[in-house]
């Protein structure tokens, strides 16, 4: 099947899961001056780290779905297992700024980022398989050893999250 309809409704989950981001932003109540915003640091800071994040993945997803000509419906269902992931990013996110990075919101959020590299790794897997071993896809994602080094850093991340969450 052609892929046009999976990349539209792809841009369009992560479009929202960006434009969710944004929202949790709120506006100090009484105040108009900069201080007023100090408060707000910890939302800023984890949206700009979860907007990098989440923007790697829609770069990474527009790359490699740019290569390939055809898509199967297991490749249709990895897509969601993976967009599942990442839309949980918004929640993760707005969580550990809320608790001004604790441990357990810190855990989550390095789960969240964990099941996103696994599920992303699937889907390429899956898609480089339906491409075949020879593909531009295949050969593009070679051994991988970058999204296998992500998912075990995140696994360290999240154990370290309960003894120093901000290094985590």
């Amino acid at each position: 099947m052609k892929k046009g309809r999976l990349e539209a409704f792809s841009d369009g989950v992560i479009a929202i899961i960006i434009t969710i981001m944004v929202l949790e932003f709120k506006v100090p109540e009484h105040g108009s001056n900069l201080e007023t915003l100090i408060p707000l640091a910890p939302f800023f800071l984890s949206y700009v780290v979860s907007f990098i994040y989440v923007g790697l993945y829609w770069n990474n997803h527009h790359h490699m779905f740019y290569i390939v000509d055809s898509i199967s419906g297991g490749v249709l269902w990895a897509n969601l297992f993976f967009l599942f992931w990442l839309s949980l990013m918004p929640f993760a996110t707005e969580w550990m700024a809320y608790n001004h990075f604790a441990a357990g919101p810190v855990a989550v959020y390095g789960l969240v980022l964990m099941m996103c590299g696994l599920a992303y790794t699937l889907l390429a897997n899956i898609l480089a398989s339906h491409c075949g071993k020879n593909s531009e896809l295949a050969q593009a994602l070679g051994r991988d050893w970058k999204g296998k080094a992500s998912v075990v850093t995140y696994v360290i991340a999240i154990a370290v999250a309960f003894w120093m969450p901000v290094i985590s």
